[in-house]
């Protein structure tokens, strides 16, 4: 009788390590990283727990190389895209080009290997409702440089803003940037086929455009006076 090692089992399947990685991406993306075990990504693979912890040692490293393989080339090319938009003088031109270069990315390469698309976008939404501490501390590991810049790249456009309330617009956006992958058959069904969904240039349009009014609106602090006044003459 032959025993091989996990290295050997491992590389007996040249695509082992992709089938594995798909399937707990597609695992994550339905069920949740807690309810996910080695073994039900292993079964899902057609391989054997082994060869998971072989190649990721763990499943929190299987969720952190998912994380890696498809944010690095979408952080690379917003981080592209941005720095590009700082160098338009307009500010209003600017902004939009900021926003632009944040959400293009999530879109355009949705049919990459790595990058985007429908079922990664999922995991993420799925992984940040789920408020697992590994999922947050790898979200935060993924993202968090990318979105201070842009966060910075906004409040220098518009500096009457506090820097507080953009983190919310921006955190808005990241909302509907996720609703609008996910779930693109509600425009469809909504407008009664006026608007297709699945159009990605048309909802990137849509999602820059309304970004921008609601980073321009008004300052909250400039609007609580003015209600406390209405309140008062009402009264």
């Amino acid at each position: 009788m032959v025993i091989r090692s996990n290295a050997e089992a491992a590389n007996r399947k040249p695509n082992l390590r992709e089938a594995i990685l798909a399937a707990a991406e597609e695992l994550f993306a339905t069920n949740g990283f807690n309810a996910v075990s080695v073994r039900d990504i292993a079964q899902a693979a057609g391989a054997n727990p082994g060869s998971v912890t072989y190649h990721f040692k763990t499943k929190d490293g299987l969720l952190l190389e998912i994380y890696r393989r498809h944010c690095g080339p979408m952080n690379l090319r917003r981080s592209e895209l941005l720095a590009a938009a700082l160098r338009v003088r307009d500010l209003q031109d600017r902004l939009e080009a900021i926003v632009r270069a944040y959400v293009l990315p999530a879109f355009s390469s949705g049919s990459d290997l790595a990058g985007g698309g429908a079922r990664f976008t999922r995991l993420r939404a799925v992984m940040s409702a789920e408020g697992n501490d590994v999922a947050r501390r790898i979200i935060a590991q993924t993202f968090d440089d990318t979105s201070h810049a842009f966060i910075d790249a906004i409040y220098a456009s518009l500096p009457h803003i506090p820097r507080a309330e953009i983190v919310w617009r921006c955190h808005f956006l990241l909302g509907a940037l996720y609703y609008s992958l996910v779930t693109p058959e509600r425009v469809s069904r909504l407008s009664r086929g006026d608007a297709d969904g699945t159009d990605a240039a048309d909802a990137i349009e849509q999602l820059v455009r309304a970004t921008v009014a609601a980073l321009q609106a008004q300052p909250l602090d400039q609007l609580v006076p003015s209600r406390a006044r209405s309140a008062r003459v009402k009264h």
